[in-house]
């Protein structure tokens, strides 16, 4: 093999490895360095308003909704009370009892959260995972969610969750959490 073969075919490998770690997913801790640090016994205690959209996987608007939220923390222990108001009228509540495990990390349980959510923390970002039993037109379908949320301040929180079953993108939820 000659030197331009060789040095091709390393050139190509160098751009195969370049393009895979630029597929990898963002993990909490590429955020650890990042303020305000995120502290959800902090940020959800006491009462909050979200405004948000569900979009379909070609990123139309096929829902608008408002969030009231109420969180109460004991120790390590917090519930978090959603009632959900969307544009169409249709209601929906949630309430989310959420444990801190310590070094950032946390889980969730609510009733239409099959088994238990899993969070991991750094710097201004929280990832939750959970599966949602999810209505829709009479039927219940469970849908897993890869849900980031990035404190900005002391008050604003954005979150953008991904919606998908089987692995198939189904659609996102962009919500603009604020402290009054």
């Amino acid at each position: 093999m000659n030197s331009s073969t060789l040095n091709r075919r390393t050139a190509l490998l160098s751009a195969g490895a370049l393009l895979l770690a630029g597929c990898a997913s963002p993990v909490p801790a590429d955020y650890a360095g990042e303020k305000p640090a995120l502290d959800l016994r902090q940020y959800f205690n006491g009462p909050l308003t979200a405004h948000g959209i569900f979009t379909d996987r070609s990123g139309q608007v096929k829902r608008r909704f408002i969030v009231r939220l109420v969180g109460r923390w004991q120790a390590d222990v917090g519930v978090l009370e959603e009632d959900f108001e969307y544009s169409d009228g249709a209601r929906e509540r949630r309430v989310w009892t959420i444990r801190h495990l310590g070094g950032g990390r946390y889980s969730g349980s609510a009733e239409d959260v099959v088994g238990q959510a899993l969070g991991e923390a750094a710097g201004n970002a929280l990832r939750w995972r959970y599966a949602l039993k999810l209505p829709v037109d009479g039927s219940v379908y469970e849908v897993d969610f890869d849900d980031w949320m990035f404190l900005v301040d002391d008050r604003v929180m954005l979150n953008k969750a991904r919606m998908s079953k089987f692995g198939v993108h189904l659609g996102d939820v962009t919500l603009s959490f604020q402290k009054p």
